[in-house]
């Protein structure tokens, strides 16, 4: 990729990509792992003066983009890590960052996990309040953040008193490190913490899960002989760098030396104006990205090389995939054949990774919420009932997990740890069941589901068939609200956005119902259109804030005369 009179063109060849030799250097050392892997994998590249990353920036004039070779990241890494040290961080101590999207966090994230301490990456998107309660909750020495969100923390009056430095990210030197430890890079035991990571925020304050220099690693080891390889493909991250899935899929492109686009903007339309230019293999973001880009007229060119989704964290729509594997070439037996495949991965900061895979193609049936089969690192998977009994096909209950790569607890909160695990399992938060032939379907977060006086109704099969059922609709969130009076308990109610340009139906509520009705479903009592945020509040990571629909939603049924 270079930059002509103001013009982008994207001239980027795979010159960094690691050979076979290289990578089975990687794959046998059996010390690997989150903590070293930037020089592992300079140690062993032929060509680590050679750029892979391609770092979009957001300027006063718009996007510029910056190329990054293993030795421009190992440059910057030093450059930070030095003043991080100047600072006084020191091994085991938790750093602030909070940046916009985009490279930077993994930036720093390499420069304060080289020196032994714990980046707690901080979400650009986060209430200023919020990020400084958790900045306090998890023993922060100190906080770098650009300046827009540097601003935004001081002025909320809420920043820890006892932060040793609070400093502007643009005065960080990225060249010139003066004053390094004595050993350096820190090196990682198995169990030494290389990172906090906070959960989405959706039913409560932020928890900061921990990573760990080999959990963390663990399942994706086989990244480097299984992903695609970089001679023939192209990444896109639209991840955000702030999130544990954004520093995995950085860290597989570094240690593959695949080209990867790195967004700084993660809507839909922006990541589609990027796959125009880019030209992209592979895409990798949450939901929300896929589901604005579901909304689009997908240029031709954009699309035209895709062959894999990646989708991680909550599970996409069925509706959003089918949108998007329409497009595309996937190889095939004898060559390739028309349309791409979207891999869903379930999972959570707690499981330090995607545990549940399902992979659909234009030719897939098997939707209904089917999360599919755990995949190989996980020791065992099952459902279980409240007292932490397993329970059989059909039987529906939490999820419960098996697998060394959960995390080894929650940052300064070793209470709820303890309580985040039942009969030997990892509590993941989902209401599930499993089929017959050892398939998962998720149908809620524990605290979503909807108790009615008939019993529970779970809002994700609702949602499901609301967005297959009515073409106008763009996304739907289904919540708990108060019982019309003279009825008691709570009844489903949904709010609706609709696509651009969409016409509202005459009759919403009876719109949805009806898609509802046709699936065997259970109707909502009530139908909102989303006209304002408040209406369809969502988190720093994208997802809805259900939580807030209920307390803004809660009484409007109860409260209308009868």
């Amino acid at each position: 990729m270079s930059e002509r009179n103001g013009t982008t063109s994207f001239d980027f060849r795979p010159l960094a990509r690691m050979p076979l030799h290289a990578r089975l250097q990687l794959l046998l050392d059996r010390g690997l792992g989150v903590g070293n892997f930037l020089d592992r994998a300079r140690r062993v590249s032929p060509a680590p003066d050679q750029p892979f990353l391609l770092a979009q920036r957001r300027t006063g004039h718009g996007m510029s983009l910056q190329r990054l070779s293993l030795n421009d990241l190992t440059t910057i890494r030093n450059a930070y890590a030095a003043w991080y040290h100047h600072a006084g961080v020191r091994k085991g101590d938790p750093v602030g960052v909070q940046l916009g999207e985009g490279v930077d966090s993994f930036l720093h994230f390499l420069a304060v996990s080289s020196l032994g301490a714990i980046p707690a990456l901080v979400n650009g998107r986060m209430d200023p309040a919020i990020a400084s309660a958790y900045l306090g909750r998890i023993g922060a020495v100190g906080v770098v953040a650009d300046e827009e969100r540097l601003d935004a923390l001081k002025n909320c009056g809420e920043l820890p008193a006892a932060l040793r430095f609070a400093v502007d990210s643009a005065d960080l030197p990225t060249s010139g490190a003066t004053s390094l430890p004595g050993v350096f890079p820190y090196p990682h035991g198995d169990d030494d913490p290389v990172m906090l990571c906070h959960t989405s925020g959706t039913t409560g304050p932020p928890k900061s899960a921990i990573f760990a220099h080999r959990q963390f690693f663990l399942g994706k080891r086989h990244r480097l002989w299984s992903f695609p390889q970089a001679e023939k493909n192209r990444m896109l991250s639209a991840l955000p760098q702030s999130h544990s899935a954004g520093i995995s899929y950085l860290m597989t492109a570094t240690l593959l030396g695949l080209p990867t686009l790195v967004m700084a903007d993660s809507s839909g339309e922006a990541v589609h104006e990027a796959m125009k230019l880019f030209r992209p293999s592979i895409v990798v973001a949450f939901p929300q990205t896929y589901a604005e880009l579901a909304q689009l007229d997908i240029d031709r060119q954009a699309g035209s090389q895709v062959h894999t989704w990646i989708n991680t964290g909550d599970s996409a729509h069925e509706a959003h995939i089918k949108a998007l594997i329409r497009h595309g070439r996937r190889p095939a037996r004898g060559g390739d054949k028309p349309g791409s495949r979207f891999i869903d991965g379930l999972g959570s900061s707690e499981m330090g990774m995607a545990l549940f895979r399902k992979v659909s193609e234009p030719e897939s049936t098997d939707y209904d919420r089917c999360v599919g089969t755990p995949v190989s690192v996980v020791e065992k998977a099952t459902v279980l009932d409240e007292d932490g009994r397993q329970l059989g096909p059909g039987r529906v209950g939490r999820l419960g997990v098996r697998t060394p790569t959960r995390t080894p607890g929650y940052w300064n909160n070793s209470e709820l740890t303890t309580k985040s695990s039942l009969s030997g399992y990892w509590l993941t938060g989902d209401v599930v069941y499993k089929d017959r032939k050892g398939r998962f379907f998720h149908l809620d977060r524990v605290p979503d589901v909807i108790h009615t006086t008939t019993g529970p109704v779970y809002s994700l099969p609702l949602e499901e068939a609301i967005l297959l059922g009515c073409e106008q609709i763009a996304d739907c969130a289904v919540v708990a609200v108060d019982a019309p009076a003279p009825g008691r308990g709570h009844v489903p109610f949904a709010a609706i956005k609709l696509k651009p340009g969409a016409a509202e139906p005459a009759d919403l509520l009876a719109a949805v119902n009806t898609a509802l009705t046709a699936r065997g479903l259970s109707t909502v009592h009530g139908a909102v259109l989303a006209t304002e945020p408040a209406d369809f509040p969502t988190g720093a990571t994208g997802k809805v804030l259900k939580r807030q629909l209920r307390e803004r939603f809660a009484t409007v049924l109860s409260s209308q005369p009868s």
